[in-house]
């Protein structure tokens, strides 16, 4: 089976009745910048790094093929970070955003915890830590 020619760009795009209110979680609270914007559309991008990117559009924009045009349901979006704690201080206790999955560390290597977006998108916000002994034979090795 031959696989997708090389890619050029790889990203998320969050289907939305929500779109300014998404746009502005992504962008104020995130680190995202607008680098295209129209009413149905926003195109997200991090200025630190910029293979991070993410775009937000209208569920019901006649771009989407017709008996699709519905809104995200069941996204996770992984943001792995260098401090989790001070994230969850940031986020949850500053910014009052609702925790879905309270900060707790998981035998898999991961410390993390889970709010929600405005689209209801669920973001897992981690810091990598050691797994347990059962786990640490699952991780392949770096090549």
């Amino acid at each position: 089976m031959e696989v997708l020619a090389m890619l050029s760009s790889f990203y998320p795009v969050i289907a939305t009745d929500r779109l300014r209110e998404t746009v502005d979680f992504y962008t104020g609270l995130m680190g995202f910048e607008v680098t295209f914007e129209a009413d149905w559309y926003v195109s997200l991008r991090r200025q630190d790094d910029l293979r991070y990117e993410l775009a937000v559009l209208d569920h019901t924009h006649p771009t989407i093929p017709e008996g699709h045009r519905n809104k995200v349901q069941g996204l996770l979006l992984n943001f792995e970070v260098d401090d989790v704690d001070a994230e969850w201080e940031r986020l949850v206790v500053r910014e009052g955003l609702a925790p879905r999955l309270a900060i707790r560390s998981e035998e898999f290597g991961q410390r993390h915890f889970i709010v929600c977006d405005p689209s209801g998108v669920l973001i897992d916000v981690i810091t990598e830590i050691p797994p347990a002994e059962n786990y640490a034979q699952g991780f392949l090795p770096a090549t």
